[in-house]
């Protein structure tokens, strides 16, 4: 059985790059909180300004990998002060933060090169150029954050659709009774 192809999604890339996530971020603290993310890091009350933006990520990214995809989303956490974002799964989804010093990039190269060693295939969501050009090629196909997020948006239209599809049909025994059988039951009931 051939493996399924390895997603690999630049998270912050992707939570910047669209308006999908960015309305997300929580910017309460002020117009200038996001500038200082090392000052965020250190809040001694744990706040978390993007952590509704990567759920809402990790959740688009598991309905748009289902089935399909081996998803793995990294975040960059070179500006961490400490190591205290472990890597975890949810979903079916990998979460990988970088440890602190080292960037998204380089474990996203490690996670290609890889890959490519395994001689697997490998869609990799970014819009930076610089990462695009260094693990591009073969087998690795690049598609931009804002194309991820109209395909996650197309697939969440759908979801919604056949849920709203589903919640019109009655789920009742009357309903499934053929009109013959209803009638009689009826008539059993003294309606």
């Amino acid at each position: 059985m051939a493996r399924r192809a390895l997603l690999v999604v630049d998270g912050y890339n992707v939570i910047y790059g669209t308006t999908r996530y960015q309305g997300l971020i929580d910017e309460h603290a002020g117009a200038g909180a996001l500038a200082d993310v090392a000052h965020l890091s250190r809040d001694p009350y744990g706040h978390d300004p993007f952590g509704r933006a990567r759920e809402a990520l990790l959740a688009d990214v598991a309905a748009y990998a289902q089935g399909t995809y081996d998803p793995v989303i990294v975040y960059d956490a070179a500006g961490n002060l400490a190591d205290d974002r472990p890597d975890f799964s949810a979903a079916g989804v990998r979460v990988v933060f970088s440890k602190t010093g080292e960037s998204a990039d380089t474990v996203i190269e490690r996670l290609v090169t890889k890959a490519r060693r395994e001689n697997r295939d490998v869609l990799l969501v970014t819009s930076d150029n610089t990462i695009r050009f260094t693990v591009g090629g073969v087998p690795v196909t690049s598609i931009s954050s804002q194309l991820l997020a109209t395909d996650i948006g197309t697939v969440a239209k759908d979801a919604e659709l056949a849920r709203e599809e589903r919640s019109h049909d009655r789920m009742t025994l009357e309903d499934r009774l053929s009109p013959e059988a209803r009638e009689k039951l009826w008539k059993l009931l003294g309606r």
